[in-house]
């Protein structure tokens, strides 16, 4: 096999190297914590303390609602009991009364208002806590399809780093260098040549220089400086 075969195989085998490299980088960046996930579980958070915080509203109201009708009831056997005989203090217990029972009625409003809001807030939870769970069951098939795919890519560069191994061992070591170096100025270093046309630059070749490639020797295009390759 002539050496510009050889080093053609190589680029091949080094272009397959990293693209392989690319995406396991590009597998293992994939890897942690889920963005919609965290934004999913502080929304479910904020919703959550707010429903802890309407329910104690709620058992507030309720319990203040409870202490005004003891409030009433003594008050009103107060007013119907016949103990009070002076028209005065009457007339200030009925004004009690019926403060009490104005305060209890909007009490009692802003119950029903707060029993509507717990209502909905926890219909909230249980819609963010079903999105959560389904974000969190997709982000764990993604990790454990990602962390499948790294330990492929890993078999796979490994194979591939054998393969470059054993080419290098058959290769001129002059010729390694020279594809090197060249490699650092022109990607990729070693250009087929289709139809007499050098595929790195896409510029016809002199006859000489088509001669000189067919013979299997070290030849590099006049226009790109990329060595040819005849398959």
């Amino acid at each position: 096999m002539n050496v510009v075969k050889q080093l053609y195989q190589l680029q091949e085998v080094d272009l397959e190297l990293e693209s392989n490299e690319q995406a396991l980088n590009q597998s293992v960046s994939q890897l942690g914590e889920s963005q919609a996930v965290i934004t999913a579980q502080a929304k479910l958070e904020l919703e959550q303390q707010r429903l802890e915080e309407l329910k104690r509203e709620q058992h507030s109201a309720e319990w203040e609602i409870d202490d005004l009708i003891t409030k009433l009831t003594t008050a009103e056997k107060k007013l119907y009991g016949g103990s009070i005989k002076n028209p005065k203090e009457l007339t200030n217990l009925q004004h009690e009364i019926d403060g009490l029972k104005t305060k209890r009625n909007q009490l009692e409003n802003k119950a029903l208002e707060l029993m509507d809001q717990v209502e909905l807030t926890e219909a909230s939870v249980a819609s963010l806590s079903s999105q959560l769970k389904r974000l969190e069951d997709e982000w764990h098939r993604q990790q454990q399809q990602l962390s499948s795919r790294i330990e492929q890519l890993k078999t796979i560069l490994s194979d591939l780093e054998h393969k470059r191994q054993l080419l290098l061992a058959k290769i001129d070591p002059r010729a390694v260098e020279f594809y090197h170096e060249l490699k650092k100025q022109k990607r990729p270093a070693v250009a087929k040549v289709e139809q007499g046309i050098c595929l790195g630059c896409r510029i016809s070749l002199a006859i000489t220089e088509l001669q000189q490639a067919r013979s299997g020797n070290l030849v590099q295009c006049s226009s790109c400086g990329r060595i040819l390759f005849l398959a």
